[in-house]
């Protein structure tokens, strides 16, 4: 990624995961613990004891913000602007091979294309670390950010981990 990418993922406040590797985890150990992750207590019950998962831990962990307020859970696709209807289309059922790939030809010259390269990376994002296990193409859940750049910072995306998992699971 080129050192202006670089400063657009800071400047959203996901610099810290630039320092994670690619999770090369096996589908079925992803699975496993997805299956002991208890949804109404937050906790993931192993058979070396059950840890409480916080947002404010999955904040600590990945480096992202831990407080403020959530995302609305979903887009009113019929109350969308053309533009906003060509944003949807543009990246619905996307996999997250093509939205690397994106992220990495798209050019940072200009306003508009900073803008897409900050929608592509937070959709990225989502399918690379917070919903590895769950969803292999992009869904509704996770276009709802990209529907609201200009409060990106200041959203609890600690929590948001939490409520993208429970509903990628329901």
């Amino acid at each position: 990624m080129s050192e202006e990418k670089k400063m657009i993922v800071r400047d959203l406040g996901f610099g810290g995961l630039m320092h994670i590797p690619p999770l090369r985890v096996h589908h079925q150990v992803l699975r496993e613990l997805a299956n002991n992750f208890k949804l109404g207590e937050n906790r993931l019950k192993t058979g070396y004891g059950s840890f409480k998962i916080t947002p404010k831990r999955i904040g600590d962990a990945l480096g992202i913000k831990a407080s403020g307020d959530l995302f609305p859970t979903k887009v009113n696709y019929k109350k969308f602007s053309e533009d906003n209807k060509e944003i949807f289309r543009r990246f619905q059922g996307k996999t997250l091979k093509s939205l690397t790939d994106e992220m990495m030809d798209i050019g940072v010259g200009n306003e508009q294309d900073r803008l897409m390269f900050k929608r592509i990376f937070i959709l990225y994002i989502q399918m690379a670390f917070l919903l590895p296990m769950t969803i292999n193409k992009i869904s509704p859940v996770h276009l709802t950010p990209i529907f609201e750049m200009d409060t990106i910072t200041e959203r609890n995306w600690g929590r948001a981990c939490i409520e993208f998992y429970h509903q990628g699971r329901n």
